[in-house]
């Protein structure tokens, strides 16, 4: 809705590619709403990322999956994404996949636990491998001083009104994000 998904992505983007050898790609997944809709809810406009198809996710080694929060849980037009991969699903060409998450909420009692725990289930039912960072991003897990959105299942960032952007350890938390899957998909592809 308003960027900052995309800001905490390219910043995972930049920590997957500090790994040698790992090759991070951006997407964005197709809107659902109307143009009329998403101005009057002050939407900034869509970046020139390119739009993913199903059949994308299947050619990678690994995936980081971002989103937006609605209701504590992940935005409709990425479930309408999701929803479209039944094809891979029947096939299970995700199974066995390295994933994480990384999300945006309104608030702090906006979803910055429930979205990333509601979305675990469309890793699993392709049989994907969760990747949490869990407290690898040492004490900017502990930060208290700041607003800090993230947890131990993946960066995170407020959005508020949109006027809010995600704070510098709210990127470094992305970084963080980007490189410790990148280096656990490489790892893993190596034992393949």
């Amino acid at each position: 809705m308003y960027g900052h998904v995309e800001k905490l992505a390219q910043e995972i983007s930049k920590g997957a590619a500090s790994v040698e050898g790992v090759e991070a790609k951006l997407w964005q997944v197709p809107e659902t709403l109307p143009e009329e809709v998403l101005g009057k809810m002050s939407a900034a406009p869509k970046s020139d990322v390119p739009m993913i198809t199903p059949d994308e996710l299947a050619k990678a080694d690994g995936l980081i999956l971002g989103f937006p929060t609605r209701f504590g849980m992940m935005a409709a037009q990425f479930k309408a994404f999701l929803d479209a991969t039944g094809g891979l699903w029947r096939t299970q060409a995700l199974a066995g996949k390295p994933a994480g998450i990384f999300y945006s909420t309104g608030s702090q009692g906006g979803g910055q636990e429930t979205t990333p725990l509601t979305a675990i289930t469309q890793l699993v039912h392709h049989g994907m491998i969760f990747v949490p960072i869990g407290y690898t991003f040492g004490a900017g897990m502990f930060e208290m001083e700041n607003i800090k959105g993230g947890s131990p299942y993946g960066a995170g960032t407020y959005a508020g009104d949109g006027s809010r952007q995600p704070s510098k350890i709210e990127l470094e938390q992305a970084f963080h994000q980007g490189k410790y899957i990148a280096g656990i998909t490489k790892k893993l592809k190596g034992t393949a």
